[in-house]
């Protein structure tokens, strides 16, 4: 077994969905990866890290990573809902071209994704929106059957690392020698892709950036738009992402679901006493999406849950015109 790989599989074996540890908030290193961008150069190198059945460039129609508008010090002050760059509207223009379903969207992340919390209550239908979050409804029936799907490219302690290797992906499901990142997007076939990685390792902070880079190229390289998000963390929290997130989604002009600054004004940051999971995971379901009662907007999963709706409905109508 290659060196390599050794080190890839230790990296997405080293974290469950658990409490994350110590990691910068700047990127300060001038070493770039395949894509041009600085990465931070700790080891291991980019080199030893490529993981295996990845496209390792953007398509040449692509957008091109650009200097980032978003650094460590701005990115707590850019809205939870995005806008659509421009770019994007003509990656999901070839999308469709080339047959994607305007009708799907695809989940890519870690147990913060599962639909036992997240998203599917407006497929099953419990949820309120009041008549403040009304307007949401038409992309709610728009997206039906996304909302609950299970993706194949979420999973409990699915990391960025993870979902790029072959030994993640569902045998039942997926092709030989096929992603989780690549078996979803095949299968499902969606328009958009709403990104949210908070898992984390041990080390250097250019690990997290050299693999998520990679996602988020693989996304668009097949025509796909990709929401990236931030996610809820303190001001103390020994590992701290969110910059770099904002960073990568200036870096290659997606959109970012600026999920953070939602939770920021939360009782403790909307984060439960373990310091990963999000209050509201033990609360009643309904909890988790009766957007009409105050009470619930204070936890993290009911802010989660709505934001994210509010950011692909954003998306969606900034791609298609509306």
């Amino acid at each position: 077994m290659s060196k390599s790989l050794i080190s890839l599989l230790l990296l997405t074996a080293l974290v469950g969905c658990s409490t994350a540890t110590s990691i910068p908030t700047s990127v300060t290193s001038e070493l770039s990866v395949t894509t041009g961008v600085p990465v931070t150069t700790q080891e291991p190198t980019p080199a030893q890290l490529t993981p295996p059945n990845v496209a390792p460039t953007l398509s040449t129609e692509s957008p091109s990573p650009a200097t980032s508008a978003a650094s460590a010090d701005t990115w707590q002050s850019l809205p939870i809902v995005p806008q659509v760059p421009p770019e994007m509207i003509a990656v999901y223009q070839r999308g469709l071209a080339r047959g994607h379903d305007p009708a799907r969207f695809s989940k890519i992340g870690d147990c913060q994704n599962i639909t036992t919390y997240y998203l599917a209550m407006f497929d099953s239908g419990t949820y309120r929106l009041g008549e403040k979050y009304a307007y949401l409804q038409p992309t709610i029936d728009h997206f039906k059957e996304s909302w609950w799907r299970q993706s194949l490219a979420v999973k409990g302690g699915m990391n960025v690392a993870a979902v790029q290797n072959v030994m993640w992906a569902n045998p039942d499901q997926c092709k030989s020698g096929e992603n989780p990142l690549q078996c979803e997007l095949r299968v499902y076939n969606p328009s958009i892709a709403i990104i949210s990685m908070e898992e984390s390792w041990a080390g250097s902070v250019s690990n997290y950036d050299f693999y998520m880079r990679k996602i988020v190229e693989y996304v668009l390289s097949q025509d796909i738009v990709p929401i990236l998000a931030t996610r809820a963390e303190t001001p103390t929290q020994e590992r701290q992402i969110n910059a770099i997130v904002a960073k990568i989604a200036a870096d290659y002009h997606v959109p970012l679901w600026n999920f953070w600054v939602a939770t920021s004004v939360l009782p403790g940051y909307g984060i439960s006493e373990d310091g990963f999971h999000l209050t509201g995971k033990d609360a009643e379901p309904e909890a988790r999406s009766f957007f009409d009662d105050p009470k619930n907007l204070r936890l993290g999963w009911t802010q989660r849950n709505l934001t994210a709706l509010q950011a692909i409905d954003a998306v969606y109508r900034g791609l298609s015109g509306q």
